[in-house]
């Protein structure tokens, strides 16, 4: 066994019923033998809860917990956030692309738990910039919106939301009895998603009421967005989408994050054929971009400057990959906002896949 492991001190109690898993002041644990493995560590040491009685192994605190290609997890983030497809890497991996699938919302998770654990405490001390950035899934009878909210000083993005629309923009004959077909067995995404889901993005970057600074374009649906802030002062400025998208637009870091989204992921690109299946699998892949260009990637490629998180005080130096996806965390220990709760689970939808998958392993949660 390695000096290292032999040296690990579990943190908490796995165990979500145990009084130990929220609060392990006072806790005691003992060593429970070990178990051998194929890939490296081979041998890893095992645990008893002292409290509960339940064992656990060093394993069950890390990232790559019930993996069977462990060594995949950190190739795959940098794979993710290089515009590779899901078959290209599966080919390079030489693996099953139903396991390149799975570690990719297994990052899309952890991205999540990573961003709502870390992100900025008090009140927001910057103006706010939201937007909305289009892309489909399965097919452009379902288009989607991310709604965004960034940072306007720090380009931290703050927060995001998922949200369904309807088809728009010129189409045949043919195009509009698909839709008119698909609607009537699936449904008409909700004319009010936009001003809902724009509402918990901006709740989740300022969960308690306070006054904010917004800057948004002219997007008539982000006015009644705001009024649905209760308690909140929110002074709005809108800038022309018209407006060139330099860096003195008002707009420009909110603008920045979408070519960022666009560039970096393969599902993406326009008229491209690495789309994603899954409304869920898109929420994954932005959770995972997010948490790189806040925390990992430098505010100018050429000039550095220190990345969003450093700009707010919350990290001293860029974290690597290897850092960010050292510890396991646990959604009962870190709470999740709504809607993130439901991204965390996999209950998003896409309307024509009849068995969406669910996040809900009962040891691996």
């Amino acid at each position: 066994m390695s000096g290292t492991l032999q040296r690990f001190v579990p943190p908490h109690c796995p165990r979500t019923t145990c009084h130990h898993h929220r609060y392990p002041a006072g806790w005691r644990w003992f060593r429970f033998g070990s178990y051998t493995r194929q890939c490296a560590p081979r041998v890893i040491p095992r645990f008893r809860c002292g409290a509960c009685g339940v064992t656990f192994s060093s394993q069950t605190f890390s990232t790559t917990y019930y993996l069977k290609r462990p060594e995949l997890l950190e190739p795959l983030f940098y794979r993710l956030l290089a515009c590779s497809g899901m078959r290209q890497i599966t080919r390079e991996a030489r693996c099953s692309h139903a396991t390149v699938m799975g570690q990719a919302a297994r990052l899309g998770r952890h991205a999540l738990l990573f961003l709502a654990r870390h992100r900025p405490p008090g009140p927001v001390a910057e103006p706010l910039v939201i937007d909305g950035f289009e892309s489909f899934a399965y097919s452009q009878y379902h288009p989607l919106h991310l709604n965004l909210v960034v940072g306007a000083d720090s380009h931290y993005t703050y927060a995001f939301t998922h949200s369904r629309l309807r088809r728009k923009g010129r189409m045949t004959a043919h195009q509009e009895r698909r839709r008119a077909h698909i609607e009537a067995r699936y449904g008409r995404p909700s004319s009010n998603a936009l001003v809902v889901d724009m509402a918990a993005a901006l709740q989740i970057a300022a969960p308690e009421p306070q006054p904010l600074t917004v800057r948004s374009d002219e997007h008539p649906l982000y006015p009644p967005a705001l009024r649905r802030l209760r308690g909140y002062r929110v002074e709005h400025h809108m800038t022309p989408s018209v407006v060139a998208r330099t860096p003195g637009n008002p707009l420009f870091p909110v603008n920045l994050m979408d070519l960022l989204l666009r560039h970096h992921s393969a599902n993406h690109k326009r008229e491209g054929i690495a789309s994603s299946k899954r409304h869920q699998a898109v929420i994954d892949r932005a959770a995972l971009l997010t948490l790189w260009r806040n925390f990992a990637k430098q505010f100018s490629e050429n000039s550095g400057g220190g990345t969003p998180a450093m700009r707010l005080k919350l990290a001293d130096r860029p974290w690597s990959v290897r850092r960010i996806l050292k510890e396991r965390l646990f959604e009962s220990r870190v709470g999740l906002p709504w809607p993130w709760r439901k991204y965390y689970r996999g209950e998003v939808d896409t309307p024509e896949i009849a068995h969406p998958r669910r996040h809900r392993l009962v040891r691996a949660f």
